[in-house]
């Protein structure tokens, strides 16, 4: 298969808080910078980003639309790419941790479009905790963490979401988030700008070896 016909479309969450240091729309811009960065690369097409996003039940960090939505738009989304550039192949990144229950509807996709697709979530398996250290340093590598505003980004009255720590409600719902929870209470945040971009560096790694698993 030619590079061509092989597509990189990310995903991620436009309308998400994520503390006092970091964008509304953190997730969307770490994986535009990963799937493109990987079509670069690999010299395959970048398809740009999807507007829609999921989130599990009682997490609340922003605006999300529902899963039905979101696959509406992925099938809309690769039908165009397969009839307007003819793409054969694409990788979806995915940079929110909401949308991974997409994977377990790829194989439907693939069977009603005639596409291979492949759903790399490297991401976010890499950023631990919303918000914190490894999304600040991801964010840092690519520009947009303020670093001014890190002392105030810990402050889980006014901003909960961050490690999901004043979100006790899903704390108690979810084990994995009360984990994650308490690692960020007991070590707090920080920026190592270096770790972020040797971070970037895998998960652009991981997208590239799935664009050329795909091609043979």
């Amino acid at each position: 298969m030619q590079t061509e016909e092989v597509g990189i479309l990310a995903m991620g969450s436009h309308v998400e808080r994520h503390g006092a240091a970091l964008p509304l729309d953190t997730d969307a811009k770490i994986a535009s910078y990963v799937a493109q960065e990987a079509a670069r690369r690999a010299g395959a097409k970048f398809l740009g980003i999807l507007k829609t996003s999921y989130e599990l039940p009682r997490i609340d960090t922003g605006q999300h639309q529902s899963l039905g939505e979101v696959l509406e738009e992925l099938r809309i989304t690769l039908k165009n790419a397969k009839k307007m550039l003819r793409i054969r192949t694409v990788v979806v990144v995915n940079g929110h941790g909401g949308n991974n229950p997409v994977r377990e509807h790829l194989p439907i996709l693939e069977k009603e479009l005639g596409m291979h697709l492949a759903f790399n979530s490297t991401i976010v398996e890499l950023e631990g905790p919303h918000a914190a250290t490894v999304e600040l340093s991801m964010g840092a590598a690519i520009g947009i963490t303020d670093e001014s505003k890190v002392d105030e980004h810990v402050d889980f009255t006014k901003y909960p979401e961050v490690g999901f720590v004043g979100l006790r409600e899903a704390r108690r719902l979810y084990p994995w988030m009360e984990q994650q929870a308490q690692q960020v209470e007991k070590e707090g945040v920080a920026v190592d700008k270096e770790l972020g971009a040797k971070l970037l560096e895998h998960a652009v790694g991981e997208v590239v070896n799935d664009i050329r698993s795909l091609q043979s």
